[in-house]
């Protein structure tokens, strides 16, 4: 099947966020982890790659960006969408401004647009600045992230340093006025020189003004839910033929476990919640780690019960990561973790293991990576913009759900593996 739109995202938990937003519509939806070796070949309508590039250094995004953008094009997508965080995490330098910039230039684009709003998720954009929940971005626990901590709420502002073309908003008064007025709104930020332009939504209704006024650009930007409309717009504009999912759920042995390295609040939470249940636990400290490595962690999961679901995590609150980093430096602790994850899910899938709940965005890649996964096929929401996904790992099927850190409510990781036996 020809690829109507091409896809590319920041990191694993975004890329499945992204495809589950986009299978709601029940077309074809593929999920490839990394850019594959190989040609296109069995596509889908709807085409995400993951890259685990959020964090990287700049030239090193660019060129994965620039190859995901190859296959893609190779694939027969003319329309395509970068997919960031909600929350716009991001540093001074990047990595979102200097990838839309090198894809404008590929695509021979000269403006684009940059929405992450998700009010579904509580995210909301209004004249330029972000809202987690009733909270300024900056005011948020996103003030306290260990790789991203975003100090600013202004998306002009945070945007403007990573890009070497003028930045320009279009807020709501005009965006509720319906996708011509957007369109007259963008044409007149492009005749006077703006490529970069900061769309406010604050519900869904925005997002579906944006997503029709936008539908035949080149490039959109932005978090998942505004793209979640282009299917349906699409299929009305006869680019779909109403092609269905498809996907049977795989059948399943019993094992699960959870893995869980963001250190968000909401996912402190999560942990609580389900250490309050009587789970099984066990915490790593990434100082003790860097002195004696994964091998206690490991130890201790082949104690444990193939059907008791346990937690090995590093969440921890922000005074623990920072002493931690302050020790390690950040870069290391983080690797540290990520490294020591990735050995207990893949010892956790040879033990028989083949339900794999992973929160945090930076361990979902390292841990997608380890278990030698390709390619995902999406299954049933837990979330909004959480779905479970099923693939092959180690010769076998597996179940993996890959969530954002600030995603899902309290019981999360309890009522994942509840929607999984219902679905």
């Amino acid at each position: 099947m020809t690829t109507v739109l091409g896809c590319i995202a920041d990191d694993f938990t975004g890329a499945t966020d992204l495809a589950g937003l986009l299978a709601r519509s029940g077309m074809p939806v593929s999920l490839r982890i990394g850019v594959p070796d190989a040609p296109p070949r069995d596509t889908a309508a709807f085409e995400v790659i993951a890259l685990k590039s959020r964090t990287a250094p700049v030239a090193e995004a660019l060129a994965q960006t620039r190859a995901a953008l190859a296959w893609l094009r190779q694939a027969g997508a003319q329309r395509f969408f970068w997919k960031y965080c909600s929350t716009f995490d991001s540093t001074a330098e990047g990595n979102i401004g200097p990838v839309a910039e090198a894809l404008m230039v590929e695509l021979e684009t000269d403006l684009t647009i940059y929405c992450p709003a998700f009010p579904e998720n509580g995210r909301a954009i209004f004249m330029g600045n972000l809202f987690v929940g009733r909270q300024p971005l900056a005011e948020s626990p996103m003030k306290d992230h260990p790789l991203t901590p975003m100090q600013d709420s202004n998306l002009m502002r945070l945007l403007e340093p990573q890009v070497t073309k003028p930045v320009g908003l279009v807020d709501r008064h005009t965006v509720v006025q319906g996708a011509s007025a957007l369109k007259t709104a963008l044409a007149r930020l492009r005749i006077g020189g703006v490529a970069h332009v900061v769309v406010d939504a604050v519900a869904d209704s925005d997002l579906s003004v944006i997503a029709e006024a936008c539908k035949d650009m080149p490039l959109m930007t932005g978090g998942s839910a505004v793209a979640m409309p282009l299917p349906g717009l699409y299929a009305s504009d006869g680019l779909l033929t109403g092609a269905v999912q498809g996907q049977p759920r795989p059948a399943l042995g019993q094992g699960t476990i959870v893995l869980s390295g963001s250190c968000s609040s909401m996912t402190n939470a999560q942990v609580a919640a389900y250490r309050a249940l009587g789970a099984p636990s066990y915490q790593l400290d990434p100082v003790q780690l860097a002195q004696t490595g994964a091998q206690g962690a490991l130890d201790w999961l082949a104690q444990q019960s193939q059907t008791s679901a346990p937690l090995i995590y590093a969440t921890a609150d922000p005074a623990s990561v920072k002493a931690a980093q302050d020790h390690l430096g950040t870069a290391r602790a983080g690797q540290i973790v990520e490294e020591a994850l990735a050995a207990c899910a893949v010892a956790a899938r040879d033990r028989g293991v083949d339900r794999f709940i992973v929160a945090g965005g930076e361990t979902s890649g390292a841990v997608t990576q380890a278990l030698g996964v390709t390619r995902l096929n999406i299954g049933a929401e837990i979330a909004p913009g959480v779905p479970w996904t099923f693939c092959r790992s180690g010769g076998r099927d597996i179940a993996l759900t890959l969530k954002s850190g600030n995603f899902g409510q309290e019981d999360f990781f309890s009522d994942a593996q509840s929607k999984l036996e219902q679905s």
